[in-house]
């Protein structure tokens, strides 16, 4: 299984996916897929996510994460359906320690010192930057970032291909979080496509 820092190695953009139709699940992770973007997201947000989860997981190439997970139960309701990572909005030590139990990549969600602090006390040191614009934006993260030179982010939250390479020039961010690359909807594979291509880009 890979760990949290080779998931967030796969490229540059997470794609942050709200499926409503399951059968938009395959044909857009295809698409994602097919432009590079290989870590998908899909956020517990929607009655599909966990029959979408399963369904993605058929597309060659794709490591599908469950995303808004934010209890045990939703732990084990996504590993259920075959998430190989989980990204949270925030850090507790119920689901940190479950995620740590399951030995399941996790990204938890944080926007302060002492939660990063908190997740360096159970061994974590990668952290969703949460809501990273209205957080502060880059300039919180940077100061954020500077006490905690171990420690690697995914800013998510207001990030969007005219801000994203700003975020990825800096060593402590792996990759950015976007809901951009992946619209709710029925999908249009050829567009979605390239937008992967474009995201691809943004971290070179």
């Amino acid at each position: 299984m890979m760990d949290i820092d080779s998931v967030m190695r796969l490229a540059p953009v997470v794609p942050v996916i709200v499926i409503d139709e399951v059968e938009h699940a395959v044909p857009l992770a295809e698409a994602l897929v097919a432009g590079g973007l290989r870590a998908l997201e899909v956020t517990l947000r929607t009655p599909a996510a966990l029959p979408a989860i399963t369904a993605m997981k058929q597309v060659p190439g794709a490591v599908v994460g469950a995303g808004t997970v934010t209890n045990p139960e939703e732990l084990e309701d996504a590993l259920n359906a075959g998430a190989e990572f989980i990204v949270s909005p925030g850090l507790t030590e119920p689901l940190s320690r479950a995620a740590i139990a399951a030995q399941v990549p996790f990204l938890p969600g944080t926007a302060n010192a002492s939660d990063i602090m908190r997740g360096l006390d159970l061994g974590l040191r990668h952290f969703k930057f949460f809501p990273a614009m209205a957080a502060g934006g880059l300039p919180a993260l940077k100061a954020l970032a500077a006490p905690f030179g171990q420690v690697r982010f995914c800013p998510t939250g207001g990030i969007g291909p005219d801000n994203a390479a700003e975020w990825l020039a800096h060593d402590f961010v792996l990759c950015v979080g976007g809901s951009w690359v992946s619209p709710r909807g029925a999908p249009d594979k050829a567009k979605i496509e390239a937008m992967a291509r474009d995201a691809m880009k943004l971290g070179s």
